[in-house]
C-alpha cells in the first residue's frame, strides 16, 4: 500500500470544500479540509501537507496571509490560490510574491486535479520512486535550513540542467546527488559514481574516457569509460575539486561538445548524460588561485545547491538520531532500541564536525553497545570536542573552506596521537578518505620524523 499525498483545501464555503474533496480524493490524494487559513495553519503544525489549495478571500487573515505564513514556516509546500474572476490581478500578484499557482472560481475539477500533479513530483504521488529510504536518511526533520535545500533540490531535480553539490565531509552529498537523479526524467537511466577523490590522476582519465586496446601497456582490451556507461543517466563527479589541470580540459570539452574519445582513439563518441558534482573545496578560492579552470567552474555551476551541516539543523538530530537507531536494529538483527533523555541531550550538545555520516556512526555503536532497551550516552563512544584552534591576527573567519578542513583534520590527528583509524572516526569520515586527505594536504606526523 501507498502512502497518499496529503493536500490541504481552504475554504470558506462548505460546498466548495465538499467539491474539492470529493475530486481530490477521487484522484488517490488524501485531501484535509479547513474553513479558514487560520485553522489550516494549525492543520499544518499537527501533521505533514505536501499542498496547499486556498481561496483568497475569506474572513481573518484570508488567502494572502496564509500564503506568506506557509512561505516562512513551511517554504517546500507549494501553494495554489484559488480567486473569483474579478481578482484575477490579485492573485496574478501573489503568484509573482511566492503563490505556485490559482485557479479561477468556478473551476473545473479535472483542471484542479491536473495543478496539483504538475505542482507534486508525480513519482511521489505513487510511492514508486525509491526515494523513501533516501529521503529518511537526507531530510530528517523541518529545520529551515534543510526544508530550503529539499525544497530547491526537489525544483531543480525536474530539469536537465548540471549541478553543483557543496557542503562539508558528511553532509549527504551523494545521497542528495542520487535523489537528484531518481526524481529526474533521467531516473530509468544509470546513475554512475567517480571517486575524483581517491582515484589516481594517472588512471582517472582512463576510468572517466576509457580506452582502446593497445592504447598503452596492459590496455589489453578496449574498455567503456564511466561518462560513455552514464549515457542517458546521470554522471556524478564526487570530490571534483581534486581533478589535475589535464583532467579539467578534458572534462570541459565534454561539457562543452557532448563527446568523448577515448584514450588511444580516434572517433569521438557522443554522450548524453546529467552531470552533478560535489565538492567540500572552496572552488572559488582554488580559481583564483589558478588551480582550477573558471571556464570549468562555471560550466558546473549552472545550479549551486549547498548541503547544510548538522550544527546548522540541530532542531532535526532526535528525528534523524531515531531514524538511523531503527536502521541499526533492523540490520544487526537487535530487538528495537530507544534513545535514552539523556542521550538525546548528548546528541543536541554536540559539536558534529563529521555532521551526519558521524551521527550515524555514533547511533550505530550504540545499538552494538546498549544494554537493556535503551541506548545510553555511554553507548555512542562519542570524543570531546577537540581543543579549539587558537586563533591568530586574523581571526579563524579568514580561513577558507579547504583551509578550515586541513585545520579539523590536524586537530583530529593530534588529538589522536597521529591514529588514523581514530582520529577517520571522530571526523565521521572512511579511512579511506582520511588517507587521501592526508596525502592532498602533505601531513605527517612529526614524531615520526
Amino acid at each position: 500500500m501507498t502512502n497518499k499525498r496529503v493536500i490541504l483545501v481552504v475554504d470558506d464555503d462548505p460546498g466548495i470544500l465538499d467539491v474539492m474533496e470529493a475530486r481530490l480524493a477521487s484522484a488517490g490524494l488524501a485531501p484535509v479540509r479547513a474553513a479558514c487559513a487560520e485553522e489550516g495553519l494549525g492543520i499544518m503544525r499537527e501533521r505533514h501537507v505536501d499542498l496547499v489549495v486556498s481561496d483568497v478571500k475569506m474572513p481573518g487573515m484570508g488567502g494572502e496571509g496564509l500564503l506568506n505564513a506557509v512561505r516562512e514556516q513551511y517554504p517546500h509546500v507549494p501553494v495554489i490560490l484559488l480567486t473569483a474572476y474579478g481578482t484575477i490581478p490579485d492573485a496574478v500578484a501573489l503568484t509573482r510574491s511566492g503563490a505556485a499557482d490559482y485557479l479561477t472560481k468556478p473551476f473545473d475539477g479535472k483542471e484542479l486535479v491536473r495543478r496539483v500533479r504538475e505542482l507534486l513530483p508525480a513519482e511521489s504521488l505513487e510511492g514508486e520512486d525509491g526515494c523513501a529510504e533516501i529521503r529518511k536518511l537526507l531530510w530528517g526533520g523541518n529545520s529551515p535550513a534543510m526544508l530550503r535545500f529539499q525544497q530547491l533540490l526537489e525544483r531543480v531535480a525536474r530539469t536537465s540542467v548540471n549541478v553543483l553539490l557543496v557542503g562539508e565531509s558528511g553532509t549527504g552529498k551523494e545521497l542528495a546527488a542520487r535523489l537528484l537523479h531518481r526524481l529526474s526524467t533521467r531516473r530509468n537511466g544509470p546513475f554512475v559514481v567517480v571517486d575524483c577523490g581517491s582515484t589516481p590522476s594517472t588512471l582517472l582519465e582512463s576510468e572517466l574516457f576509457g580506452h582502446v586496446k593497445g592504447s598503452f601497456t596492459h590496455a589489453i582490451k578496449d574498455k567503456k569509460g564511466l561518462i560513455a556507461e552514464a549515457d542517458q543517466g546521470t554522471l556524478f563527479l564526487d570530490e571534483i575539486g581534486n581533478i589535475s589541470p589535464e583532467m579539467q580540459t578534458r572534462l570541459l570539452r565534454f561539457l562543452q561538445e557532448g563527446t568523448i574519445r577515448p584514450v588511444g582513439g580516434v572517433r569521438d563518441e557522443h554522450v548524453d548524460c546529467r552531470v552533478v558534482a560535489a565538492t567540500n573545496a572552496d572552488l572559488r578560492a582554488l580559481v583564483r588561485q589558478g588551480t582550477f579552470r573558471e571556464d570549468l567552474y562555471y560550466r558546473i555551476k549552472v545550479v549551486t545547491l549547498v548541503a547544510p551541516p548538522l550544527r546548522e539543523r540541530r532542531e532535526d538530530i532526535p528525528l534523524l538520531a531515531e531514524r538511523f537507531l531503527e536502521r541499526a536494529c533492523r540490520e544487526q538483527g537487535r530487538e528495537a532500541l530507544r534513545l535514552a533523555p539523556e542521550t538525546l541531550d548528548r546528541l543536541a550538545a554536540h559539536d558534529w564536525p563529521g555532521n551526519v555520516r558521524e551521527l550515524r556512526h555514533a547511533v550505530e555503536a550504540g545499538a552494538v553497545f546498549a544494554t537493556g532497551d535503551a541506548v545510553r550516552p555511554g553507548d555512542l563512544q562519542l570524543e570531546e570536542a577537540l581543543p579549539a584552534r587558537d586563533a591568530g591576527a586574523d581571526g579563524p573567519g579568514s580561513l577558507s573552506l579547504e583551509e578550515n578542513e586541513r585545520e579539523t583534520i590536524v586537530r583530529a590527528l593530534r588529538h589522536t596521537q597521529w591514529n588514523k583509524t581514530a582520529a577517520a572516526d571522530i571526523l565521521g569520515i572512511s579511512r579511506r578518505a582520511i588517507h587521501y586527505k592526508i596525502n592532498k594536504y602533505g601531513l605527517h606526523d612529526p614524531e615520526a620524523d
